[in-house]
């Protein structure tokens, strides 16, 4: 039997997979924490990856190991190949003034999405560079090379070596704001506006290339941002829409063409196969309904049976769900509100069913985005946490308006990462398939989402 790993280095953990490469069966796996908040540093990735690889046994008899990470993260190094800083996160929202300014200097979000298939937002890397420059100008010119957390573990499996030895693949490369999936190139000129200079960046590698190997032998993967890998992991098809629901919430689907949405909704990114990854993502996912149950003082299974309970549009109850800033539409400081609050709506039950629907529906939102750039959508893969929500599954086919489809619960960050390992070490991409998935059908409720249209904007800003 040949093994592979697959890790998933997320915002909140590590988890580990080990897989039979042919069949995809799992043979065992570990997890560890990482430490909570948006500026990290990078250590405690490694660490974390070294003790759930021990809680899975070892990485000894592995063929070949990919690593799946969150996006967008920055990674600065010296001279030496040391940590300048903490990394920015993906949610870290501070740089969202240097976003505006990058989108200005250029003449405006077109020409973005002209260069790399997205316009800046606080998310993305560029914009972190931007900041780094603007605010801690000593670390900027400390840095030497620029990564992405992926490329960062990936290069210490290989033994951190030099810094021209840094890889990494077309899915993360295209979340940067520097390279451009629909060519296939880096904007150094982007990079540049960015940080001041032009440091080394991680060689993009093709889909099965390895990105070379451990000190025990095992080939390397080139690795994936997280969503690409999820969707690789989930067997997803064209027609196919997956959405996402963990700290961040995404809805994507693979495409035979690069998206270019000026209005900066949909980025165009890139997946792990040679094909493209419209993607609309949000800040505020999973936490919505842990925030709701906490609320609540009940548990995120009580606060599902609660929604249950009460009826579709939640009697005229909204929960706008900014509860972070949000990213799609870009409101990096807006807050939270509910509207609609009355003595009749104003009970456990009504504010559960409200939670559940402002999660589904902002992600809703990003599905209508999709179709507006020309996304054929047949049916809604739903994964993540969130989709763990009896209610979630239930009420995403009244929001959606589609066929909602459900697999197991699994890692499958993780188990994408695994699969690009077993092509790697096999030579060619493995079938593996999901077994035990779940549909769920339902009646569109429109009230729900012409509801939530009405009072998605009558937010308030954080101060």
């Amino acid at each position: 039997m040949t093994l592979v790993a697959g890790v998933d280095s997320s915002t909140q953990s590590c988890k580990v997979v080990i897989r039979d490469a042919e069949t995809g069966a799992l043979v065992r796996e570990g997890r560890a924490a990482h430490p909570d908040g948006t500026e990290v540093h990078p250590d405690a990735w490694w660490s974390a990856l070294t003790e759930a690889s021990e809680q899975a046994g070892g990485l000894d008899d592995v063929a070949a190991i990919s690593v799946g990470g969150q996006q967008h993260g920055m990674v600065t190094l010296d001279g030496n190949g040391e940590i300048v800083r903490p990394a920015l996160l993906w949610n870290d929202t501070r740089s969202a003034g240097a976003a505006e300014d990058l989108i200005e200097e250029l003449n405006g979000p077109q020409a973005w999405t002209d260069a790399v298939g997205l316009v800046p937002v606080a998310s993305f890397t560029v914009t972190k560079l931007r900041w780094l420059a603007g605010n801690e100008p000593e670390n900027a010119a400390r840095t030497a090379a620029v990564c992405l957390p992926h490329d960062w573990l990936t290069w210490k499996l290989a033994g951190a070596g030099s810094m021209d030895a840094l890889r990494t693949d077309r899915s993360d490369a295209s979340g940067t704001g520097y390279w451009s999936a629909a060519t296939g190139e880096y904007r150094m000129d982007l990079l540049e506006r960015a940080l001041g200079m032009r440091p080394i960046v991680p060689t993009v590698l093709g889909p099965a290339e390895s990105a070379g190997t451990t000190s025990n032998g095992a080939k390397l993967g080139p690795g994936a941002g997280d969503n690409a890998a999820a969707a690789f992991g989930a067997g997803a098809q064209p027609g196919d829409v997956l959405v996402s629901i963990g700290t961040s919430g995404t809805v994507f689907s693979v495409a035979d063409t690069p998206a270019n949405d000026p209005s900066g909704i949909v980025a165009g990114f890139a997946d792990v196969t040679g094909r493209f990854l419209p993607l609309v993502c949000t800040l505020n996912a999973a936490r919505v309904l842990t925030t709701a149950a906490a609320m609540l003082g009940v548990t995120v299974e009580k606060l599902s049976d609660l929604a249950l309970d009460a009826p579709a549009g939640a009697g005229g109850l909204v929960l706008v769900p900014y509860l972070e800033g949000e990213r799609t539409p870009n409101k990096p400081h807006a807050s939270g509100a509910v509207h609609g609050l009355t003595l009749r709506t104003g009970t456990p039950a009504h504010l559960a069913r409200a939670a559940v629907e402002g999660m589904l529906c902002a992600l809703a939102d990003g599905l209508d985005a999709l179709r507006a750039q020309g996304a054929t959508v047949n049916r809604v893969i739903l994964v993540g946490g969130g989709a763990r929500s009896e209610a979630v599954r239930r009420i995403a086919p009244e929001v959606f308006g589609l066929p909602v489809v459900v697999p197991p619960p699994g890692e499958y960050v993780a188990d994408g990462a695994a699969r690009q390992a077993a092509w790697v070490a096999l030579g060619e991409a493995p079938a593996w398939t999901l077994k035990d998935t779940r549909e769920y059908d339902g009646t569109p409720a429109p009230v729900i989402r012409d509801q939530y249209a009405a009072a998605r904007d009558l937010t308030v800003d954080r101060h």
